[in-house]
């Protein structure tokens, strides 16, 4: 790895993170191309799930093919080795005149694994593997976590007051973090696939769960309504996404009334979403099994903005990969705890985070941590 290789490999990634939410489940991928004295010629992404790849856009943004002669193609994700909704990029490369490409990470999804490289190589392309393979790695995280366990990266996003209530003994809410601070969590929901709540939330708040404070595309909005009885006038059912959201639960005889066509055919007002059937575990929604089948979807990170009941359950079966906690300079004495009854008696037993960061967003301090 040399200065020039980091240099054009930080802007690739910083080009690719433009793709975030769009091209999921795909991951975010940027390209640049440096000409053989050392100018960049073209650069692309992967702008929308199901269009060209970032190889692609970089190729055609060159404005003289004769400016590709040994030239130096920088990529954040190995090149794809099969025909899928885009031909192989791997080819796309291999039949330019160029003399070397560099590659950040390997793509760990089986139809690819190393053949894109070992492709060029076959083809008398030099390729480099692994420049700047921790920040790529970190800018899809939610496609890698997905490839590797089959379920959706989740991040359990608390807002909570200084002495760690969540809400007033009222059930009032709003609002305890900032404006800056919910403007961000805008941010976040047009990058997550998804985002989840309880039916108390959805009952208590009756939430949208859109993006409105920043621009960016609608995330899908999750549900886990066990016994299957939320009030069908409730936004997540009636708003103009009404079709991104999906209801979970374990109630099979209300599931399959629900899900008759017969019946549905005799009402003008039927939901148009998404109602998911998944395993009963002690009373309640198996909250793995409700992963493991989001995953087959495929819904590759979800962001839960949930009450004290699910958060406790998610936490307490280990299903959280990062929290993201707002500690807003407030206090409230009493009312709802953030977390409640996750299973730990002894110290022994302590939850730790790896990779933490503290930062000020507005008036409050943010806590970030995985698991």
């Amino acid at each position: 790895m040399n200065e020039a290789d980091t240099q054009w490999m930080s802007l690739a990634l910083e080009i690719a993170e433009r793709g975030a939410g769009y091209v999921s489940p795909n991951p975010m991928v940027g390209c640049v191309i440096v000409s053989a004295e050392g100018e960049k010629i073209g650069q692309g992404i992967h702008e929308r799930y199901g269009q060209a790849h970032a190889e692609k856009n970089a190729v055609d943004s060159v404005s003289n093919s004769e400016l590709l002669d040994g030239a130096t193609v920088y990529v954040t994700l190995e090149p794809c080795a099969h025909h899928g909704n885009t031909p192989p990029c791997c080819e796309l490369l291999a039949e330019l005149p160029i003399d070397r490409v560099v590659v950040a990470m390997e793509d760990p999804t089986p139809k690819v694994a190393g053949k894109g490289i070992q492709y060029l190589r076959n083809h008398n392309i030099e390729v480099e593997v692994g420049v700047l393979k921790e920040e790529a790695e970190k800018l899809n995280e939610f496609f890698l976590h997905h490839q590797r366990w089959g379920r959706p990266f989740v991040t359990l996003k608390i807002a909570q007051t200084l002495d760690g209530y969540i809400a007033a003994p009222d059930g009032d809410s709003e609002w305890i973090s900032g404006q800056h601070s919910r403007s961000l969590v805008h941010e976040w929901r047009s990058r997550y696939d998804a985002v989840m709540v309880g039916r108390n939330t959805t009952l208590l708040d009756n939430p949208r769960l859109t993006v409105r404070h920043v621009e960016g595309r609608q995330p899908k909005r999750i549900v886990i309504d066990g016994p299957l009885e939320l009030p069908d006038e409730l936004n997540l059912f009636t708003d103009q996404y009404e079709e991104k959201t999906i209801v979970l639960t374990h109630n099979q005889k209300k599931y399959r009334e629900e899900a008759d066509p017969m019946l549905n055919m005799l009402k003008s007002d039927y939901f148009r979403g998404t109602t998911l059937l998944v395993d009963e575990k002690d009373g309640h929604t198996d909250l793995g099994d409700a992963l493991k089948e989001l995953g087959k979807l495929p819904v590759t990170s979800v962001l839960v903005e949930a009450g004290q009941s699910l958060a406790s359950a998610l936490l307490r079966e280990n299903l959280v990969d990062k929290v993201e906690c707002f500690i807003a300079p407030k206090m409230l004495g009493g009312g709802a705890r953030s977390v409640l009854g996750v299973g730990i008696n002894h110290m022994s037993e302590i939850m730790e985070f790896r990779e933490v960061e503290w930062k000020q967003v507005g008036d409050d301090l943010l806590f970030s941590g995985y698991f």
